[in-house]
């Protein structure tokens, strides 16, 4: 049954993702075609307004428990982040962690390519720069590799989170990863899904080589009590009592440098994982035995909850708001539709937004090659 709780967080984080794309991000749209690095500095920094308001709701509102225990982030670093694929939202909740060790806007997520025609949520996604996939590495090579060669080449320190399962742990999904073990001599999971490591090594390999990799982060997440596995269980209100993130930091200069070592490396992170979460839903559902205690974050809890309170307000009376000025004002509101029909429009023509910030920088790249090359 639908309840109030999760009628109020799916629409307030709607409302607040349509028209801060749209008042918002909108207006410094035209920034990318003048500048790609200056775009990407400045909208980094507007959508994590918005990361904060999930954070905040989950919290202070629903009073969802976060521990965190394990290794510490070195704040502002440069990391890969592999996490276990436990529930479609675990992208999210993952933000209750950032939110405290790192920075929300260093975040970069690699999620399946129909999220970014979603009014509001896509079109942020898109002006974020989040590399969407089709999950077909046939597909998928030559987008990593663009995305990734242009976050080098800017010199933007990202944090960027793959599921190397592919997917999220559902009994189909396990029947899958089970029958492929079997037909490999792999061991059968319980708690995990053998990942793909396709995606991972050259994702390693390609920032390593731009030098823009400091660490991966291998963390895996455990819900103790209830595990709302889809969005429909928010919209029912059955949000997580507790979540609980177990992190291991990796140096990069521990990590293999051949490939056939890095998929070794990740399947060796994916035993551990089955292994923990076993001792983790068989004992006292905490990562205590793991004997790494809860770290101190790099932010006090007061400076987190004062972000988290000032979100709420200021997400709970910025669509309202909006609103009123399309009411009351016509240009606002012209700018309101013409706004809209280019989100619609350039994700249908060229693809989105973060491919039209890719042709813009490579433009910008290639004009500046041929000045230094017309003036030797």
């Amino acid at each position: 049954m639908v309840s109030w709780k999760g009628i109020y967080f799916i629409l307030l984080l709607f409302w607040g993702s349509f028209f801060g794309s749209i008042f918002m991000l909108g207006p410094f749209l035209p920034l990318m075609f003048v500048n790609p690095s200056w775009y990407r500095w400045i909208n980094n920094r507007l959508v994590a307004t918005w990361l904060t308001l999930p954070v905040a709701l989950l919290e202070t509102m629903f009073g969802v428990k976060v521990v965190i225990t394990g290794d510490a982030f070195v704040p502002g670093e440069r990391s890969v982040i592999i996490m276990n694929h436990r529930t479609r939202m675990d992208w999210m909740f993952l933000w209750n962690c950032l939110i405290r060790y790192s920075y929300l806007r260093l975040e970069k997520i690699c999620l399946k390519a129909s999220l970014k025609s979603v009014p509001g949520f896509g079109w942020a996604m898109q002006a974020a720069a989040y590399i969407f996939i089709h999950r077909k590495w046939k597909d998928d090579k030559n987008h990593f590799e663009d995305m990734i060669d242009y976050f080098c080449d800017i010199h933007e320190p990202l944090q960027l989170l793959i599921f190397p399962e592919g997917t999220d742990l559902t009994e189909n999904s396990k029947a899958r990863s089970n029958d492929f073990a079997e037909k490999n001599g792999l061991q059968k999971y319980e708690y995990v899904l053998h990942p793909r490591t396709t995606g991972f090594t050259f994702v390693v390999e390609r920032l390593r080589e731009g030098k823009n990799l400091d660490a991966v982060h291998d963390i895996t997440v455990a819900y103790p009590h209830n595990i709302p596995q889809t969005e429909k269980h928010l919209l029912h209100g059955n949000f997580p009592k507790e979540i609980h993130f177990h992190v291991h930091r990796h140096p990069v200069d521990t990590i293999p440098m051949s490939r056939e070592d890095l998929q070794l490396w990740c399947h060796k992170r994916w035993e551990e994982k089955e292994e923990r979460l076993r001792s983790f839903y068989q004992g006292e559902k905490n990562f205590n035995f793991t004997e790494q205690h809860v770290i101190p974050p790099c932010k006090s809890e007061l400076r987190v909850l004062v972000v988290k309170l000032l979100s709420i307000l200021y997400w709970t009376l910025f669509s309202p708001a909006m609103c009123l000025l399309i009411y009351l004002y016509s240009p606002v509101r012209w700018y309101f539709i013409v706004t809209i029909v280019i989100f619609v429009l350039q994700e249908r023509i060229f693809g989105g937004l973060e491919i039209i910030e890719l042709a813009c920088y490579r433009l910008f790249h290639k004009q500046a090659h041929l000045n230094l090359k017309k003036n030797e």
